[in-house]
C-alpha cells in the first residue's frame, strides 16, 4: 500500500510539474485570498482618503457570499452624518445593467425578440436616412451599435428633457455606420428599452424592475427615480469637482429622465446582492440563460483599451447587453462603471474566478476605476495560480 500511494505521488508530482502548477493547500490558499482583500481594503481606505472623497463603500464577493464589505466616510460634507451598509447611492449607468436582464427575462419568455425591430415598440422613432429606424433591432440598442454618433442628445437629458420631447429631434441626425458595424455609447436611445418592456408586459418600467429584481433579491433599499431617492433619509449627497476642490451640491434630476440608463438608487447592501445574483447564485430570479445572454459579446469596444487606468490591464475590451466585457490576459470580467454629476459607481465579477467587486462613491472621482483596475488584475493573477493548483 506505501509502494502505491508513493507511485501514484510521484506521478502527481510528475504531472503538476509539466503543467506548470503549484501544490497549494486549502488553508494556505484561504490565507493567499485574506491578505487579498486585506490589501484591497486597504488600498480602498488609502486612496479615498488621498483624493478626498467624502465618502463610499464597497462589498467582494467570493463564491456566492459577502466575504467584506466596507464603508467610509460621511453622507455629506454638510452634516457629516457617516455612510452605513444601507446608505443610497445614485448608480448612474449601472442602472442599464437591471434594463438589459430585465429585457433578457421577457426575451427568455418569449414577450418579444432581441432581433425585432425597434420601431415594433417606438413606431415615430425616425433619422435623416430614410428607413433607417426600421434596421436598428432592440439588440442594438442594448449593445449601443445601432450606428449614431455616441451620447447622442445628452445634452437635452442634462437640460431635464423628457424622452418623448427628445425622439422628434433624431429625424435630424445622419447615422455614422450601419447598425451592428460600430460602437457608440447612448443614454437616450438606451432608454426605448423602457418603451419595449412597457408594451410587452403591459407595465410601468419601475414596476417591473421593482416586482422582479428588488423584492425577489430582497433589495429593501433600492429604488428608482428622483423623488424616490429624495425621500430617503440615510442618503448619499453629491460632491464635484471645482477649482476649490470636491464641493457639496443639492441632488439633481439629470438622467432620471432616461431611468433605464440612469435611473437606479442602491445601497452597497443592495448592489452586494445584484452582484451575487448577476455570478448565477439567484437563478429563479437570474435563470442561467439570461446570464449567458447579457454577456454574450455583440460588439468591440477597442476605445476601451486606452483608458489611464485600464490599459495597462486588459487586452481587449466589448459590450454586450447592457454589461462590458473585459479581457484580462488571465481572463474576462464583466463590468460596468457609471458617473453622474457628483457620483460614481463600479460593479464586476468573474464567473470562471467566482469572484466580485461592488463600489459606490459620492464624489466625481478617477479612483474608483484605479481601484477597480488594481483589484482585477490582482486578483485574476493570483487566483488563476490558486485554483489551478487546487482542482
Amino acid at each position: 500500500m506505501r509502494v502505491l500511494v508513493r507511485f501514484r505521488g510521484l506521478i502527481l508530482g510528475a504531472f503538476v510539474a509539466a503543467a506548470g502548477w503549484t501544490i497549494v493547500s486549502p488553508a494556505a490558499q484561504a490565507e493567499s485570498e485574506e491578505a487579498l482583500f486585506q490589501h484591497f481594503d486597504h488600498q480602498f481606505h488609502t486612496l479615498t482618503r488621498q483624493k478626498h472623497i467624502p465618502g463610499g463603500a464597497y462589498a467582494i464577493v467570493r463564491d456566492g457570499e459577502v466575504v467584506r464589505m466596507g464603508t467610509f466616510g460621511v453622507r455629506s460634507k454638510h452634516h457629516h452624518a457617516r455612510v452605513d451598509r444601507k446608505t443610497i447611492f445614485r448608480l448612474a449607468s449601472v442602472s442599464k445593467t437591471f434594463a438589459a436582464d430585465l429585457a433578457g427575462i421577457l426575451v427568455e419568455e418569449h414577450k418579444f425578440s432581441l432581433d425585432d425591430p425597434i420601431t415594433r415598440y417606438v413606431p415615430d422613432l425616425r433619422f435623416k436616412k430614410t428607413g433607417f429606424a426600421k434596421e436598428i433591432k432592440i439588440r442594438h440598442i442594448l449593445s449601443h451599435s445601432a450606428g449614431l454618433m455616441p451620447n447622442s442628445y445628452d445634452m437635452m437629458v442634462e437640460d431635464g428633457w423628457k424622452i418623448d420631447k427628445i425622439l422628434p429631434y433624431f429625424k435630424k441626425l445622419k447615422p455614422v455606420c450601419d447598425p451592428g458595424d460600430c460602437y457608440g455609447y447612448q443614454n437616450v436611445l438606451f432608454s426605448l428599452i423602457g418603451k419595449v418592456v412597457e408594451r410587452a408586459a403591459g407595465q410601468p418600467y419601475s414596476e417591473l424592475v421593482d416586482a422582479h429584481f428588488f423584492k425577489p433579491l430582497g433589495m429593501a433599499d433600492a429604488s428608482i427615480g428622483y423623488n424616490a431617492f429624495m425621500a430617503t433619509k440615510d442618503r448619499a449627497d453629491p460632491h464635484v469637482l471645482t477649482r476649490r476642490g470636491l464641493v457639496h451640491i443639492h441632488p439633481s434630476r439629470t438622467y432620471y429622465n432616461v431611468a433605464p440608463a440612469a435611473g437606479v438608487n442602491a445601497s452597497i447592501e443592495d448592489m452586494s446582492k445584484w452582484l451575487i445574483a448577476q455570478m448565477g447564485y439567484r437563478p429563479t430570479v437570474l435563470p442561467e440563460p439570461v446570464l449567458k445572454l447579457v454577456t454574450t459579446k455583440q460588439v468591440e469596444t477597442r476605445h476601451e483599451l486606452y483608458k489611464r487606468q485600464w490599459r495597462r490591464h486588459i487586452t481587449d475590451a466589448y459590450y454586450g447587453l447592457g454589461w462590458r466585457l473585459y479581457e484580462f490576459p488571465e481572463g474576462e470580467v464583466v463590468m460596468h462603471a457609471g458617473a453622474v454629476k457628483g457620483y460614481r459607481s463600479l460593479i464586476s465579477y468573474s464567473r470562471e474566478k467566482n469572484l466580485g467587486l461592488v463600489m459606490l462613491m459620492n464624489a466625481d472621482n478617477t479612483v474608483i476605476d484605479r481601484l477597480g483596475a488594481n483589484f482585477w488584475s490582482d486578483a485574476l493573477s493570483k487566483l488563476t495560480t490558486d485554483l489551478a493548483s487546487s482542482r
